[in-house]
């Protein structure tokens, strides 16, 4: 077997072991439940113990995919989702990155669109401008690549967590009997497993996302307890979220933004801004992942195939064209309207394409074939 690169030698426990999962919880809570919406969507109409249930199955699948996604990663050498699908899907790799791309300019209008309302919301200003500062947000970050990136996910995931931790303090405070009576009230008419497991289908798409921190894990069991703590480390701060929606259940299902209901039966405005401030930053977690998973896509290509390295202009450049194209030009034409039709069945192929394949081709792989190096030949 070949040995380490340098800076794979030199992982701490943080990244072996808890970088993974913080970047898989910013793409899956940026782009899910930051705003309580799909908290309402999935698990709520399975009433309050049914949506807990559902949520430790989403947990479950989680980590169970993010956990043989970073064996099969690390297994084929593959720090971006080119090389992944090559070695998954060989010739019909192309597949997932046609389905990807169509996600990408879905979620990056969606992004710009939320951060857009919330600074309309706060400063009462043009929303342009809030899509103009996570954009800008964005491509500072991504611009100088994996380390920028890491940092984001530790210091974004700290704020993120102590929010959470203080809004699920402020709800049992103020609302501690209505939400044990709301665990009184019967379940609701959905089905919990359903909930779920369409849930965990949308969002593990950020198990290839993050990639490229897969780079610091050493061995095998460095994968899978990554992966394992990947579930929890996401849907932790959706279970005490949950847990304050329950006080208004039922009628908060039918809230556009259940988040900000709930700020407004705390009426707290300095938490009501911090709460806002901790959103755009799971925007940006979120809206970062995925610009830098296409920029690490780039420039393992372009060092593949003509041995040079992507410079940071190049990575601004991408982040710029992409932005504009997905935040400002799609919306324009009409094309987020369009993909989001088609948003459950766009869901639904990269299941079939990812999930499927991974479970079996890939599990067969991972138990069947040799060494690292003769896996990723």
């Amino acid at each position: 077997m070949t040995a380490d690169p340098p800076e794979v030698r030199g992982s701490t426990w943080f990244q072996r072991f808890l970088l993974p999962g913080f970047a898989f919880k910013a793409v899956v809570i940026g782009g899910g439940y930051a705003t309580g919406r799909e908290i309402a969507e999935y698990f709520l109409p399975s009433g309050p113990w049914g949506g807990l249930a559902a949520m430790f199955l989403s947990t479950i699948l989680f980590s169970l995919i993010c956990a043989l996604t970073f064996l099969f990663a690390r297994a084929v050498g593959a720090q971006d989702y080119r090389t992944f699908f090559k070695q998954l899907l060989g010739p019909a790799w192309f597949a997932f990155e046609a389905a990807y791309l169509l996600f990408i300019i879905l979620i990056l209008a969606v992004y710009g669109a939320a951060a857009g309302a919330i600074a309309g919301a706060i400063f009462g200003v043009a929303e342009v401008w809030g899509t103009i500062a996570l954009a800008a947000a964005i491509v500072a970050i991504v611009t100088y690549g994996n380390a920028s990136v890491e940092r984001m996910f530790v210091y974004v995931s700290y704020l993120l967590y102590a929010v959470y931790f203080l809004f699920i303090v402020l709800a049992l405070t103020q609302f501690g009997p209505r939400i044990a009576s709301g665990f009184t009230q019967p379940g609701g008419s959905a089905s919990w497993l359903a909930g779920g497991t369409v849930y965990a289908g949308y969002n593990i798409i950020g198990a290839v996302v993050v990639l490229p921190v897969v780079r610091h894990l050493t061995s095998n069991r460095d994968a899978i307890v990554a992966g394992v703590l990947a579930g929890p480390l996401a849907m932790l701060p959706a279970a005490l979220f949950f847990t304050a929606m329950v006080a208004f259940y039922p009628a908060i299902a039918g809230q556009t933004l259940p988040s900000d209901f709930l700020l407004q039966q705390l009426d707290i405005p300095l938490f009501h801004l911090l709460f806002q401030l901790m959103i755009f930053s799971a925007l940006l977690e979120s809206g970062a992942s995925s610009v830098h998973a296409i920029n690490e896509r780039i420039a393992r290509a372009l060092l593949n195939n003509r041995g040079i390295a992507l410079g940071n202009r190049a990575r601004l450049t991408i982040a710029l064209v992409l932005l504009i194209g997905c935040m400002f030009v799609a919306d324009r034409f009409g094309l987020v309207a369009l993909i989001a039709t088609g948003y459950r069945a766009l869901a639904y192929v990269l299941i079939a394409v990812y999930v499927i394949p991974l479970l079996t081709l890939g599990l067969w792989r991972l138990t069947h074939d040799g060494p690292q190096q003769e896996l990723a030949a």
